[in-house]
C-alpha cells in the first residue's frame, strides 16, 4: 500500500462544506475549475487528495477573513487532506507548495489554518535532521544536564565591535552557557561578521583555555548561500561551535543547503513568524511548520517564552516547544532543542520546567540578565540559580535566602 501524507486543517466556508472541501482537495492535486478529459478516475485514485475526515464543528454568521464570497452563514469545520507521497517525493519545498500552497486563497473559503501534519517514513527517511539536536548541544556546551543558561546581546544592534566582546567577556565571567546575536545583528558596517567572530572568539576562548568551560556563540551568519558557508568556515576556523539563521529569510531549500556544509549545531530563529500564525482564521500551528525546518536540519528552534512580550499565549508556547522535543514520524533522532526568549527573566523558569517535564531546553534572557544591578555575571548567577530552584522544587523566596544575586534579581525582575 503507498504511504500518504496526511494534514488537518481548521476550515471555514460559506459554501457547503463537504464541497469546499473536494475543491480544496482537487485545487492541491489533480484538479482545476473546470472538468479536463485526462483527469480520468484511474488518475484520480492514483494521484488526487484525499478527503479523509470532514467534522463540522459550528456556524457563524459573519466570515473570518475579507474576500470570502458573500453568504448567510459560515460553517466551520475540521478537515483532514491526504497525499500520495509519489505525487511530491522526498522533497520540502515541493510538499510545502501541496499542502500550505493555493488553497489559501480558493474563493470558498472563508477561513483555513493548517493544524497537524503526519509524514511517513517513506518521505522522512531520506533527510539528514538535525545534526547534533540534544544530545550533540550538551557535549559541545558542557551542560550535561539542565537547561543551558543564556543570553542575547543586548542591545540588538548598534554595538561596536569592541563593545560586543567586552558584553562576552562579563558574561563568560558569569559561567554563562549560551550567547546568541540578535537577529538584526548581522553583517553591518558598525559591527562586521568576520571582525565580531574574530574579537568574541578570542575572549571565549581564552575563557576556556583558563577554566575549561567554553560557553556556545550563535553567530548570525544570515545571508546568501555562498556567504553563510564562508561564514560558517571563519566560525569553525576560530574555534566556535554553533551558528545561527533566519528561517524565513533563508528559505527550506538555503537551511537544507547549508546543513550539508554545517559542522556546528544550527540555531534556528523564527523571525517573521508572526505573520504566519497570528490571525487564528490563517496561516499554520507551529507544530506541522517546525517539522520541515527539522527535517531541513535545524538543531535549535524558538519557540517564544511564558509571559512573553508578544502576543502569543502560554499554551501556545508550551504547545510549540514540546512538538520541537517530539520525533518527526518515528525516528527519535530527528528532536531538536526547544529555546525560550523574549522578556524572560527567573521568574518563568519554574513554570517552564513544571509545563515541559524537563530541561531541554535553552533559556535566554536579555533584560533579564543585563539588567541585574549587580552586573552581568550577578544577572547569569541569578539566572541559573531561579533554574536550581525550579528542578529541586524549592520556592524563589526560599533560594534567594542563599543567594544575594537571586535576592537583588527578585526586586528587578518584577
Amino acid at each position: 500500500m503507498r504511504e500518504r501524507v496526511h494534514a488537518t486543517y481548521w476550515m471555514e466556508t460559506g459554501d457547503d462544506p463537504a464541497r469546499t472541501a473536494e475543491v480544496i482537495a482537487g485545487e492541491q492535486s489533480s484538479g482545476t475549475f473546470v472538468a479536463l478529459a485526462h483527469e480520468t478516475p484511474e488518475l484520480k485514485e492514483r494521484s488526487g487528495a484525499r478527503v479523509e475526515r470532514l467534522e463540522i464543528l459550528e456556524t457563524v454568521a459573519s466570515p473570518s477573513l475579507p474576500g470570502a464570497k458573500p453568504s448567510g452563514r459560515y460553517t466551520r469545520a475540521l478537515l483532514e487532506l491526504s497525499w500520495p507521497v509519489e505525487n511530491f517525493g522526498p522533497s520540502l519545498p515541493n510538499l510545502w507548495s501541496t499542502i500550505a500552497g493555493n488553497l489559501f486563497e480558493l474563493a470558498p473559503v472563508s477561513g483555513l489554518r493548517l493544524t497537524r501534519l503526519s509524514l511517513p517514513p517513506s518521505f522522512t527517511a531520506p533527510f539528514a535532521g538535525p545534526g547534533f539536536g540534544i544530545a550533540g548541544t550538551r557535549r559541545l556546551s558542557g551542560v550535561a544536564e539542565g537547561p543551558l543558561i543564556g543570553t542575547i546581546i543586548k542591545p540588538s544592534i548598534g554595538l561596536s565591535v569592541d563593545e560586543t566582546a567586552d558584553q562576552v567577556r562579563a558574561l563568560v565571567a558569569g559561567d554563562i552557557d549560551f550567547i546568541k546575536d540578535d537577529e538584526l545583528q548581522a553583517d553591518g558596517a558598525r559591527c562586521p561578521f568576520d571582525d565580531r567572530v574574530r574579537a568574541v572568539m578570542r575572549v571565549v576562548n581564552a575563557h576556556a583555555d583558563r577554566t575549561g568551560k567554553k560557553a556556545m556563540v550563535a553567530f548570525n551568519l544570515t545571508g546568501d548561500l555562498d556567504q553563510m558557508r564562508r561564514r560558517h568556515d571563519l566560525v569553525l576556523q576560530e574555534g566556535g561551535t554553533c551558528v545561527m539563521l533566519c528561517l524565513n529569510s533563508v528559505g527550506l531549500v538555503g537551511v537544507q543547503a547549508f546543513r550539508r556544509h554545517s559542522q556546528v549545531p544550527i540555531h534556528a530563529h523564527r523571525a517573521g513568524w508572526g505573520a504566519l500564525y497570528r490571525c487564528p482564521a490563517l496561516g499554520y500551528d507551529y507544530a506541522p511548520w517546525q517539522q520541515l525546518w527539522r527535517l531541513a536540519g535545524a538543531d535549535h528552534l524558538h519557540v517564544n517564552g511564558l509571559r512573553n512580550k508578544f502576543s502569543e499565549s502560554d499554551a501556545s508556547v508550551i504547545a510549540a516547544a514540546r512538538a520541537v522535543l517530539a520525533p518527526v514520524g518515528p525516528d527519535a533522532a530527528m528532536t531538536a532543542m526547544p529555546v525560550f526568549s523574549s522578556g524572560q527573566t527567573g521568574l518563568q523558569a519554574a513554570d517552564t520546567y513544571a509545563a515541559l517535564g524537563c530541561a531541554d531546553l535553552i533559556h535566554t534572557a536579555g533584560g533579564g540578565i543585563f539588567g541585574h544591578p549587580g552586573g552581568v555575571s550577578a544577572g547569569v548567577e541569578a539566572f541559573r540559580a531561579a533554574w536550581a530552584a525550579a528542578r529541586s522544587g524549592v520556592p524563589l523566596a526560599r533560594a534567594a535566602e542563599t543567594s544575594p544575586a537571586l535576592r537583588e534579581a527578585l526586586e528587578f525582575w518584577r
